[in-house]
């Protein structure tokens, strides 16, 4: 089989999976590695980071860290920072992806997007967690309520005056409930912390 219909398979594969794969994915499809470095030499496929390539014809992504990250560290959850970004509860702008990993992940190797590791407990790493569509690929987030909850038990490395505010949006923007954000807030043990900002709102 020629190197042209080789590539035509491989892009075929791409397209089947979202136009966007990781390479030991890529290989156990079925694409031969010469086949895959060839097309990217030719510049139909992109490399999008360190083991991650997307068909080259396909529209910008609109969020290229998240989908980079929830398709090399799928065992991750975006949080902080990155999710108040991402719900709109913040003014922030992230300068790196905050992803939370459980206690037996092993610390992930990427070159792009800069990452910052969360650790949490088993128990608050599966409290709260939605899953949104973002450019075709299951990226997991936690829900704004929840990552108020995390800003105010993560206080001291991201500020407090961002967890404050991030819980004053989350109240306008969201329409969150005080009961909902204490649920939250109990389970990252910042009730105590929480709940005297909480009430100067209501």
């Amino acid at each position: 089989m020629g190197q042209e219909s080789n590539s035509q398979k491989a892009k075929a594969i791409f397209r089947k999976h979202g136009g966007l794969l990781r390479t030991r994915d890529i290989i156990a499809l079925g694409v031969q590695p010469r086949t895959l470095y060839a097309m990217r030499d030719a510049g139909e496929l992109e490399r999008v980071s360190r083991g991650l390539y997307r068909l080259a014809d396909l529209p910008p992504l609109g969020n290229p860290d998240l989908v980079t990250v929830a398709m090399r560290i799928p065992q991750g959850v975006i949080c902080l920072i990155s999710a108040l970004a991402f719900h709109e509860i913040t003014t922030q702008v992230p300068h790196e992806v905050y992803v939370a990993l459980g206690p037996k992940a092993k610390k992930p190797r990427i070159d792009h997007p800069p990452i910052r590791i969360v650790w949490l407990g088993d128990r608050v790493l599966t409290q709260g967690v939605e899953t949104h569509e973002i450019d075709g690929v299951s990226v997991n987030i936690f829900g704004p309520e929840k990552t108020v909850a995390d800003c105010f038990k993560f206080r001291n490395k991201i500020g407090l005056d961002v967890a404050i505010e991030a819980l004053r949006l989350c109240r306008q923007r969201k329409k969150s409930s005080v009961e909902k954000l204490l649920h939250y807030a109990r389970i990252c043990r910042v009730e105590k912390v929480m709940k005297p900002y909480l009430e100067a709102m209501l």
